[in-house]
């Protein structure tokens, strides 16, 4: 049930709303670079410190509501179409709103050298918080469309106007894919809202009981809703094969954009496969788990192939990414065991993948955004010896090198060891080839390592300097929040459960239909 019991009404509504007020406040009323800046950095601190509320404050315990922080009223109604203001939180999203929140004051402070219109650049970056922040928050199917939709006006003039290289090409390229993911959507939320006795869009309808949906009332065949509704998460995710705006629009973002494109944008994709597409449609999620596989399996391998023969710092990261949210289609695949009842284990570890990779690729961008300023390039046959020169930004990447190619003792294999745990059982060839990838993945870091960091000091970098006391604080923070994620996972994995749980009893009941054999 939703919970009745308003626990710090509006806490969520002010988290998701602060950073756009703040964009209000910088647009309307603030002059001056230095003012600008600094607000933008104290509505970030807050935000975060919000954030950081929700996730502590949430009652994991088997005895709380599902939902919590829930903020309602009625926004649209009408006697057919009924549609409402509807925020909550359960176990899934209030780590999501805490990799936002860290984010994207991570992403205020990386942008402080930003000297070009600076007043509607840290608009657009702050927008962008608030519209993300609604995604991980809305329970209601149309505010949820619109807060998708609100993020693609922020990333576009973010790369468009603030980027390098073929930045329009990139920006038009990153909005085409998504308005077109989201129109498969859209249909997908009116065939939903058709299929329901009365139409609703209220989403925990569905996911408290998958009946809400079935063969006989729906406006299309559930099979038909369940991919209209992962082709735009696939496309958000990205995995192959829709996945090629995303190196493009990485390599030529600013900093800031690119922290906020891998950590948190990207996430919104494997979110949303686990909110609707596990968690409104068992029967069909059981039936189909071995296409994700597949497909999860193809992102691992090819993006670790392709990531090999990268030579820009940006453009390897962003490559990376798809090989490792390929991981993320890999732990949903494993609700596809054959016998026995599922197990949250792979469900769980998709679910850390998408904040543990937020944090880790927040960190490699940060680090080879400073790189950049520093030394004017991001092509690694140029680079070398930068260690003994920036130790602080070195040691930062290494980290999130290591933690990225899945080094025990930190985020990265706690979340990855869990996907492999729990697709082994449902499907155990495919799941050796997926490790494939984590091979791969050691190799194209620490040769990115080495080619970059290590090595004698060149004398073009002899006048180099290290980050400074403010731009060492997002490394220090990212740093911390890997660590201890990989030294004590319990502090996700504890919470993911309680908002995946509910899932996979939804799923061992068989609703809707029958579970197949895997493949």
């Amino acid at each position: 049930m939703v919970s009745s019991m308003y626990v710090l009404p509006g806490l969520l509504s002010l988290t998701v709303f602060l950073p756009a007020a703040g964009a209000l406040v910088i647009l309307a009323l603030l002059r001056g670079q230095r003012a600008i800046r600094g607000f933008a950095l104290l509505v970030g601190l807050a935000d975060l410190l919000l954030a950081l509320g929700v996730f502590i404050l949430f009652d994991r315990s088997g005895d709380a509501d599902r939902f919590q922080f829930i903020d309602r009223f009625h926004w649209i109604s009408a006697e057919t179409f009924n549609a409402s203001y509807f925020l909550g939180v359960d176990g899934l999203s209030a780590p999501l709103v805490l990799l936002t929140g860290l984010l994207g004051f991570c992403a205020v402070i990386v942008s402080w050298r930003i000297n070009f219109r600076v007043k509607e650049y840290f608009v657009w970056l702050l927008l962008l918080q608030t519209a993300v922040m609604g995604v991980f928050t809305s329970l209601d199917f149309l505010l949820f469309f619109l807060f998708w939709e609100l993020e693609l006006a922020p990333m576009y003039m973010l790369i468009a106007t603030w980027g390098t290289g073929r930045k329009e090409y990139s920006a038009m390229k990153f909005l085409l894919f998504t308005i077109l993911g989201s129109a498969f959507m859209l249909v997908g939320i009116i065939a939903v809202f058709l299929s329901q006795p009365g139409g609703s869009f209220d989403m925990t309808l569905l996911l408290e009981s998958g009946s809400m949906l079935n063969g006989a009332t729906a406006a299309l065949p559930l099979g038909v809703m369940f991919w209209l509704f992962f082709a735009a998460f696939a496309v958000k995710l990205p995995t192959w094969p829709v996945h090629t705006w995303l190196p493009d629009a990485h390599t030529d973002a600013p900093t800031a954009a690119s922290v906020m494109l891998a950590g948190v944008m990207l996430k919104m994709g494997g979110y949303g496969l686990l909110r609707v597409n596990v968690g409104m449609f068992p029967g069909e999620i059981r039936t189909f788990a071995w296409a994700l596989i597949l497909l999860g399996v193809i992102s691992v391998l090819y993006g670790a192939i392709v990531t090999l023969r990268q030579t820009d710092l940006k453009r390897l990261i962003a490559n990376s990414s798809v090989s490792h949210m390929g991981l993320v289609l890999v732990g949903i695949g494993s609700v596809g065991v054959a016998a026995g009842e599922l197990t949250a284990v792979g469900l769980n570890g998709a679910a850390l993948q998408l904040f543990t990779h937020g944090t880790i690729t927040g960190l490699l961008f940060a680090g080879v955004g400073l790189i950049y300023d520093k030394a004017h390039t991001r092509y690694i046959p140029d680079l070398g010896g930068l260690a003994a020169r920036m130790p602080v930004a070195a040691i930062a990447l290494a980290i999130a090198g290591f933690a990225s190619l899945g080094l025990p003792g930190l985020s990265g294999f706690v979340a990855e060891v869990l996907i492999f745990f729990g697709a082994f059982r449902a499907y155990p060839w495919p799941t050796v080839l997926a490790v494939l990838g984590i091979i791969l993945a050691a190799g194209y870091i620490l040769w990115m390592l080495e080619r970059a960091l290590f090595g004698p000091p060149r004398e073009r970098f002899a006048d180099l300097t290290d980050a400074s006391f403010l731009e060492a604080v997002p490394l220090a923070l990212l740093v911390i929040s890997i660590v201890v994620v990989g030294v004590y996972p319990a502090f996700l994995t504890d919470v993911f459960n309680a908002g995946i749980a509910p899932m996979v009893e939804m799923i061992n009941q068989g609703l809707n239909s029958p579970a197949v054999t895997p493949r």
